[in-house]
């Protein structure tokens, strides 16, 4: 039995084609005479027929086996069993050509053409129940299979369900056992989760606003739209929230497991936006900021088409990071979704999501003519107003997304060095690149080993002696530093004779072995001091 299976069987019943290559049917020479295009209808079983209306006896899809023995003789008789046959849905007519017909008659053959029945011949002798004993135990051993198949993903999807499952790992779930691109979106045709196949998200996402508002919504899973999606309504509180899309694939038709995994898809994310207390446009905001900070997209078109696909506009734009560092991590959500509608209230176009516990990311699109300080002020005063106290850092602008990387590094960076709670410049808001000096990138490098050896290097001796004997000699050298070396300006401002500030600076040379009189060597001493302030917090 296992040489007549097709060579590559489906995950539904055999097609006509399939059929006919069987060895069962092979062996008879079988010739499509009419509708070559149609043979890949599927067969749903095979009915042996002497009868002139075998379609009473018919619920369609069926492959009709006949010698041709029960024609009409007339034209009109022949088009009538035609009509019937295509009427009732038959996959097509099989006429064997060995007792009554040698060619097959003129009015059959016109008659098939005009209502589009598959018709085919066979030149040699064939056992019509061997054919009928074959194709219906690959037919129910198909069926039996495809129950399995369906048993194996109700199993999955309620497992990913008592799990809690999130969005992502449906959508993930349903592209796998589909081998399909899986879409979700909500309700303004943006897409917050892609779950891509075979092909890459960029190629299934561009486009995809407009390509989604040209596919209409359905109250089930449905084909929709000029490109043949399967999509599947997702609901929230009984009311449309959103909708699940498969995409198709060139010469892949949808099936009947397909609608079982996105029907299944559906509910689980149903179940799930239930259960979630994170709105889902907040988790993909999250998502696509973590992967166009980390660059990790499978190549820039990928990461346009994601990010246009969210609704930040791509095209004719520049981008700006904004990182900023919260204050307390409990009200972190709270502040993230209090900026995300205020941006979204005053046409911003920008994603806002959490990076870590108590960093908040925004990713600003901007036109490339305004100066873009003004725009991150005001975003930046909106940041401050959802989240008081919070330290906000910006990066450079970046001419495209490929940039974006940058951007957000270069903030990072900003924030490393940048004290929370410290001043910002006169007229800002925000910290940026230029506002890194020695203290704030010693700030920055406050956990190097190499920087704290450094400091008690220069001026462990001076600190040491200071304990020891209750003396300030570490104050007189800071004024003395901070004077530029000009011994009479730091006396004046210690309110100190000469005399005694030049004593103390002598000793300060004998216990630390510098030369005070060395620029190099006071800039040294200066760093110093500037690390030691920061160590200790000052």
């Amino acid at each position: 039995m296992s040489e007549n299976r097709p060579p590559a069987p489906r995950g539904g019943p055999p097609t006509v084609a399939e059929v006919l290559a069987l060895p069962v049917l092979a062996g008879g020479g079988p010739r499509v005479v009419v509708g070559a295009d149609r043979v890949d209808r599927p067969v749903r079983w095979v009915h042996v027929t002497e009868l002139t209306d075998p379609a009473s006896f018919l619920k369609g899809g069926e492959l009709v086996l006949t010698t041709g023995m029960p024609l009409p003789e007339d034209p009109a008789g022949v088009r009538r069993y035609v009509d019937e046959l295509a009427d009732v849905g038959a996959a097509a007519l099989v006429i064997e050509l060995v007792r009554r017909y040698h060619r097959p008659p003129h009015a059959l053959v016109a008659a098939c053409r005009a209502r589009g029945l598959p018709l085919v011949t066979l030149a040699e002798d064939v056992n019509f129940l061997e054919v009928t004993q074959v194709v219906h135990a690959l037919i129910l051993g198909g069926q039996a299979d495809a129950m399995r198949r369906t048993q194996r993903v109700h199993e999955a999807f309620t497992a990913l369900t008592l799990h809690g499952a999130g969005p992502g790992d449906v959508v993930r779930a349903a592209a796998e056992m589909s081998g399909r691109t899986v879409v979700l979106e909500n309700l303004v045709h943006r897409a917050l989760v892609c779950g891509p196949s075979d092909s890459t998200a960029g190629a299934a996402l561009t486009g995809w606003e407009r390509r989604s508002r040209t596919t209409p919504a359905t109250d089930r899973a449905a084909l929709s739209g000029p490109e043949g999606w399967l999509v599947a309504p997702v609901e929230y509180r009984g009311e449309g929230w959103g909708r699940v899309a498969m995409l198709p694939e060139a010469g892949r038709a949808f099936g009947p497991e397909d609608v079982t995994v996105l029907e299944r898809t559906a509910m689980a994310l149903t179940i799930a936006r239930l259960t979630d207390a994170t709105p889902w446009e907040r988790t993909a905001h999250r998502t696509a900021l973590r992967d166009l900070s980390e660059r990790r997209h499978r190549s820039p078109a990928d990461a346009r088409a994601r990010a246009a696909a969210l609704g930040l506009p791509v095209e004719e734009s520049r981008f700006v990071a904004l990182l900023a560092d919260l204050p307390g991590e409990e009200d972190a959500q709270a502040a993230e979704a209090r900026l995300a509608e205020e941006l979204s209230a005053s046409g911003a176009r920008a994603l806002v999501g959490l990076l870590s516990p108590g960093r908040l990311g925004v990713l600003l699109a901007l036109r490339p003519e305004p100066p873009w300080r003004e725009a991150v002020e005001r975003l930046s005063r909106g940041l401050l107003e959802a989240a008081p106290g919070a330290t906000v850092s910006a990066g450079c602008p970046a001419p495209d997304l490929d940039g974006v990387a940058r951007s957000f590094g270069e903030a990072a960076r900003v924030a490393e060095a940048t004290e929370p709670g410290g001043p910002t410049p006169p007229g800002r808001s925000f910290h940026e690149r230029s506002d890194v000096g020695l203290r704030r990138l010693l700030f920055a490098l406050r956990d190097d080993t190499r920087v704290q050896e450094y400091a008690e290097r220069q001026l462990g001796r001076l600190l040491d002696h200071d304990a020891r004997h209750g003396t300030d000699l570490l104050a007189t050298l800071r004024g003395y530093l901070d004077a530029a070396g000009n011994k009479t300006v730091a006396a004046r401002s210690a309110g100190l004779s000469r005399e005694t500030v030049y004593q103390r600076l002598r000793t300060i040379e004998r216990l630390l072995g510098r030369d005070l009189e060395s620029g190099e060597q006071r800039t040294e001493l200066h760093v110093a001091l500037q690390a030691l302030d920061v160590l200790r917090g000052r």
